[in-house]
């Protein structure tokens, strides 16, 4: 074969490959392969040294990266590798002094600061491990949560508010067993005065990895917060701990976050970026008016998110440094398709990390997205994750009635759909010990799994999530199990509704959901909309939006009714909350009772064989209710 020959042989093997990587993206495929392949491989060798606690993995870095940042914070000052591990072990020994012992679980209530990272790790350092209660909670949801973790530490915020809370379960908490630990300045100069005495490895060994790298609480929107583990396993699983989200640079790269630290994407984030070496900046909640400022001084160049933070930035009028930073991407999850690109154009952020998770993480996703092709995607699988995947992750048919899976009256057996039109997602596992399960709940665990779903015998996890798949492999959310609504004998998307709504000129955000009206089958559909306060253009014309919204959405799926709302419909991890939403309904009696701030809501609707949004009356209400009107 003659040079020249070869030469072009070559390069048409090369086209050849090119296109069929770009085509099936087959590189991405394998690199996602690789990198779990990594991560077993690594937590095989730490459990034969039986190393398998991270705390030799923070210490090694540490090392690594001693005079380098570690952790800016405006408040709470800058402190380098080599002081996040000093100030850690000083954590450790006075944690030792309290009696906290290699196995337990110490209870953090705390505000995001550098002392929250110092106490995470100081854990780590004895063997022990955190658990993260939400700084809001109190009374009965409070007492709960401590004793889902059975601690007998409770270390407290010097915070007013959460002194506050904390005092009015005092005498409980503290009949309980538990010792409280309110983490004031003096008791934190009192740690710092202690010497550097590295906690000796005979705490740390034997740590399982079905041992807590941290202990986190669901949100707690539909009842008291379960605990979820997130092990030490699953952490080497996602081999998080030594291969940079995004391409992050240690030394060079610095992530900013402003999500509270007891939720999971704060913390998770920010506990990995330090493993591998990268920096971290905290501040101790999310603010619109000081974020521009965090990132320029702190020099951030990733920020974390969550829900509906980037709608929160859109909202607010132009910031001179809005576009003077070093970011290149943000990486979080929930950012709704309706401000995504809005978000990267004004901001001039070119990177979008967006994974698709839960608390439980047994369903995982992710999109890194470069470019127009995978915008507004949850995740993306290439050809060869579609093949290796097809029946573990597997889309199914819901029941709406009833929420639960719809199952074949003949056979009992559910039904898989086309991952083009979608369904709940359930997970193919060999057994129920696959789930590491919600911590001392088995009842709630149980709830989790379906079995006998396909054929006797299988077990599937539950997701409780809607997504579908493009044929391309594109992953896109639809809906949340439980939000989904069935009218007119129609299933109801909330989130396609939301992002139709979200889409017209002066509404900053919508919240849907289904209500309940007397003498009608299934739910009505209800918007509760936040106006845009820096909107310039004419005020919203309610009747030019029910036109919009019939053009756009099928006639079902139109809401009948809007609900005005002064303030927007968020929880404490900046995630929409329908459920006071719901449960008040339309009913102008319960208004106010489920959500206090909404009492003075405008309510408008759309009657039958109306084309107008018009004021929804008491007297509408009590028509629907005798039966004298009907939808």
């Amino acid at each position: 074969m003659s040079l020249a020959t070869a030469a072009a042989v070559a390069a048409g093997s090369w086209a050849t490959a090119a296109y069929l990587d770009a085509k099936f993206h087959l590189r991405k495929d394998l690199e996602a392969i690789s990198r779990l392949r990594t991560g077993a491989k690594e937590y095989e060798r730490v459990v034969r040294e039986d190393k398998v606690c991270f705390w030799y993995v923070l210490e090694e870095q540490c090392k690594k990266s001693w005079d380098n940042r570690a952790i800016w914070s405006r408040e709470g000052g800058i402190y380098t590798f080599g002081q996040l591990y000093e100030e850690s072990i000083r954590y450790a020994q006075w944690m030792l002094e309290q009696g906290v012992k290699p196995g337990e679980l110490v209870a953090m209530y705390m505000t995001n600061s550098p002392h929250f990272m110092f106490v995470w790790f100081a854990c780590a350092a004895i063997g022990a491990a955190p658990a993260f209660i939400n700084y809001n909670l109190e009374g009965k949801a409070l007492m709960h949560c401590l004793d889902v973790c059975q601690t007998r530490l409770l270390i407290v915020d010097e915070d007013a508010g959460c002194q506050k809370r904390i005092g009015q379960s005092r005498s409980e908490i503290e009949a309980r067993g538990t010792r409280i630990a309110v983490l004031d300045s003096s008791l934190k100069q009192q740690i710092a005065a202690r010497p550097v005495v590295r906690p000796g490895d005979e705490l740390r060994k034997g740590t399982k990895g079905s041992f807590p790298y941290c202990l986190i609480y669901t949100s707690g929107t539909t009842g008291l917060p379960k605990g979820c583990a997130f092990t030490l396993q699953r952490i080497y699983a996602m081999n998080g701990h030594n291969q940079p989200i995004c391409g992050g640079i240690p030394g060079k790269d610095q992530w900013y976050n402003a999500m509270p630290l007891y939720h999971g994407t704060g913390a998770i984030s920010s506990s990995c970026s330090l493993l591998q070496g990268i920096a971290i900046a905290i501040a101790p909640k999310f603010s619109v008016s000081r974020f521009w400022n965090d990132i320029y001084d702190s020099g951030s160049t990733f920020f974390i998110y969550v829900g509906e933070t980037a709608r929160y930035l859109l909202n607010a009028p132009p910031h001179p440094l809005e576009r003077k930073h070093k970011l290149r991407c943000c990486y979080g999850n929930g950012l709704r398709p309706d401000v995504w690109e809005k978000f990267q154009t004004r901001f001039n952020i070119p990177e979008v990390g967006e994974f698709f998770n839960s608390t439980e993480g047994m369903f995982s996703l992710f999109n890194h997205d470069r470019g127009p092709y995978l915008r507004a995607c949850v995740g993306h699988h290439g050809l060869i994750l579609r093949l290796m995947l097809r029946n573990t992750y597997i889309p199914v048919r819901i029941d709406h009635e009833t929420g639960d899976i719809w199952r074949d009256p003949k056979t009992g057996f559910a039904q898989r759909t086309s991952y083009e039109e979608g369904g709940e997602m359930v997970v193919a596992v060999p057994n129920k010990e696959a789930f590491q399960g919600y911590w001392r709940a088995q009842a709630a665990t149980d709830k989790k799994f379906c079995t006998d779903v396909f054929k006797k015998g299988d077990i599937y996890y539950r997701s409780g999530d809607a997504l579908r798949r493009e044929p391309d492999g594109r992953w896109h959310f639809l809906d949340r199990l439980g939000d989904t609504f069935r009218w007119k004998s129609e299933n109801v998307s909330t989130a396609e509704v939301a992002l139709t709504i979200g889409q017209y000129p002066g509404i900053a955000e919508a919240n849907v959901y289904g209500v309940l009206v007397p003498n009608h089958e299934g739910r009505a559909g209800c918007a509760a909309i936040h106006l845009d306060p820096n909107h310039t253009g004419p005020p919203v014309d309610y009747n030019d939006l029910l036109k919009y919204l019939r053009a756009r959405l099928p006639r079902y799926a139109v809401p009948v009714f809007l609900r005005i709302v002064k303030e927007s419909t968020h929880i404490h991890n900046h995630k929409q909350n329908k459920v006071p939403l719901r449960k008040e309904g339309v009913d102008p009696k319960a208004i106010g009772t489920e959500a206090p701030e909404g009492k003075g809501d405008v309510f408008l609707w759309a009657p039958p064989k109306s084309d107008q949004y018009v004021p929804f009356q008491p007297e509408d209400w009590d028509k629907l209710s005798n039966g004298q009107a009907r939808l």
